[in-house]
């Protein structure tokens, strides 16, 4: 199975809409709540959602935080995981000039596969690909967070050369739940 991570467009958008009516999110903290805002944001504006999917300058309407808290947008992109059809997405955010993160960003890399394809190595090889984008960036280093229980994830993590360097608990806009924090070098 080859996997290729795709730039997001309106042909390809039937594939993504598919997968969330099937009851896929691309969001596990915002759960159906993601799927709902993704649906309307399709429905009201197809092209403009897919435009924002590649939003390196941060650019629209703040991000929306679990709690609903709004904080501002940081360059940032979607792919979509493709394998001959749509399963799942990897998304990818930096500030220009540092590795650093603003506290409401968890990690630099996040990922969503379809329940379907998981554990095929979906993930792995999608992370293994966005890693030299991340160079290209400027970053030396990306950090992937996690669910302490989500073994699945941090077999990922750790396949492309995670370390993990800390425990912590996610701030309150996030439901202040534990989790996990690795590092890949690049």
């Amino acid at each position: 199975m080859s996997v290729e991570l795709r730039t997001p467009t309106l042909e390809l958008l039937p594939h993504y809409v598919a997968a969330l009516r099937r009851g896929w999110t691309p969001d596990h903290l915002l759960g159906r709540a993601a799927i709902d805002e993704q649906m309307l944001a399709i429905d009201q504006d197809a092209a403009g959602f897919v435009a924002r999917q590649t939003n390196l300058k941060p650019q629209g309407d703040p991000s929306t935080l679990p709690d609903g808290s709004k904080v501002a947008r940081i360059p940032g992109r979607q792919y979509w995981i493709w394998d001959g059809e749509f399963c799942g997405r990897l998304s990818i955010r930096w500030q220009p000039g540092t590795p650093t993160l603003p506290p409401h960003v968890l990690g630099h890399i996040g990922y969503a596969v379809v329940e379907w394809r998981r554990g095929q190595g979906v993930a792995t090889q999608a992370v293994r690909q966005v890693l030299p984008y991340a160079r290209a960036q400027g970053l030396h280093y990306v950090e992937v967070t996690t669910d302490p229980d989500n073994l699945a994830s941090q077999k990922v993590i750790t396949a492309n050369g995670g370390r993990l360097i800390e425990s912590f608990v996610r701030p309150a806009a996030y439901g202040s739940t534990p989790a996990l924090r690795y590092r890949i070098t690049l």
